[in-house]
């Protein structure tokens, strides 16, 4: 066996455009199971690169999610996103139950009505930078007020509402060490306003996804209060600012690359397989989320995990990994092979996996639909990118037409 490398500390920092974080490279190519530090919490953790590897460590029953409850595990952020009743935490059987429930709330004929909304506020947020006129920000009139307005509208969530819940859930992904205190607020207010939403969403259900969620059954099991109310807290946070993100980042990487974009105006019907190559290709977060626990020795790629050991993957590299893409480091359109890993593996793939792709299908159909000459109104190294957060995004994105 190999011995235990030396920890490497890890900020996970890097944010030059939608170039591949040269750390996360090296680690993948020279230490693919290797030790980090990381910015926040304590002591070190294994990360796991390659694309067998991390499925292993996602689907194996001996890694678990529920045993990181309590602990200060190393982690990107000041107070840990994760709540811990929430569905990311659980492992099988516990988190088998929730996901039959909640995967309910978006069956076909549920899916059906989320994408004639999404459509709907696509085809009133373009109208809007139509008469806006060249040149216009599209973080501004797109990116940013899409998914929030599509979840909200999903979820049920009062106008007058949302642009507070956006605020707190921004505040819990900044990784800025004074952010701590404001990001427990954050956190409990959250909370607090589902816990109020959900009751009353339980006593007067209507066709909101909070509601299907409610009275959706398996067999004679429901979710229960507070399962419902954690539930409604994650689609808001994970449902609006990794969907902002990425539609931000797949504009600019068409409108960086003339060729894909070609193709793309040349054959709309190719955009579903599209979507999926650019979710692979963009580096669309820093470092790492949720961790696991190792609960017994296990050895992946001669390396020796402890029993005990926090362990972490990288989707990033996962997506990169050259023994499963042919060429991993190129955007690719015509791509064919393995799922990419974009929205996780296993028992904690993103169920709300298919608003997301829903979303950004309509957003970037509708979108080089109605502006087909649109192209970005200032040298791409000059667009700003967010250096605050967890995510990869840029802060705003000035188009012409």
């Amino acid at each position: 066996m190999k011995p235990d490398p030396i920890a490497r500390n890890c900020p996970f920092d890097y944010a030059e455009a939608l170039e591949f974080d040269p750390v996360l490279q090296h680690l993948m190519t020279e230490e693919p199971v290797s030790r980090i530090r990381l910015p926040h919490g304590e002591g070190e953790a294994w990360l796991v690169t390659g694309y067998d590897d991390v499925r292993t460590v996602t689907t194996d029953r001996r890694f678990s999610r529920r045993a990181v409850i309590g602990r200060n595990f190393p982690r990107m952020t000041p107070e840990p996103i994760v709540q811990d009743e929430a569905i990311n935490v659980m492992d099988p059987p516990a988190s088998s139950r929730l996901r039959s429930l909640i995967s309910k709330g978006f069956a076909p004929r549920h899916m059906e009505r989320m994408r004639v909304r999404t459509q709907h506020v696509v085809n009133e947020l373009l109208d809007r930078m139509a008469e806006h006129g060249s040149p216009a920000d599209l973080t501004e009139h797109l990116a940013d007020p899409l998914p929030l307005a599509t979840i909200c509208e999903v979820l049920g969530i009062p106008e007058a509402d949302r642009t507070q819940l956006r605020s707190h859930a921004r505040t819990m992904m900044n990784t800025g060490l004074d952010n701590r205190d404001n990001a427990v607020r954050a956190k409990a207010d959250l909370r607090a306003y589902f816990h109020t939403l959900t009751g009353r969403r339980r006593e007067m259900p209507g066709d909101d996804l909070i509601s299907a969620l409610a009275t959706a059954r398996d067999g004679d099991e429901l979710l229960n209060d507070q399962e419902l109310a954690v539930m409604a807290m994650v689609l808001l946070i994970t449902g609006q600012d990794t969907t902002t993100y990425q539609i931000g980042n797949i504009a600019y990487a068409l409108l960086t690359r003339p060729k894909e974009l070609a193709m793309l105006r040349a054959d709309p019907g190719m955009l579903p397989q599209a979507i999926e190559e650019l979710l692979r290709f963009i580096p669309f977060r820093k470092g790492v989320g949720i961790p696991r626990v190792a609960m017994e020795d296990v050895t992946l790629s001669g390396v020796t995990i402890k029993a005990g050991d926090i362990v972490h993957v990288s989707y990033l590299t996962a997506n990169r990994d050259g023994r499963k893409f042919d060429r991993p480091d190129e955007l690719d359109l015509n791509r064919s092979g393995p799922s990419h890993m974009t929205f996780g593996w296993g028992g904690h793939h993103c169920l709300g996996a298919p608003l997301a792709t829903t979303e950004l299908q309509v957003a970037i159909g509708t979108l080089l639909e109605r502006f087909p000459d649109l192209q970005l109104a200032k040298p791409a190294e000059e667009v700003r990118w967010n250096r605050t957060s967890i995510w990869r995004y840029p802060l705003a994105l000035p188009v012409t037409w």
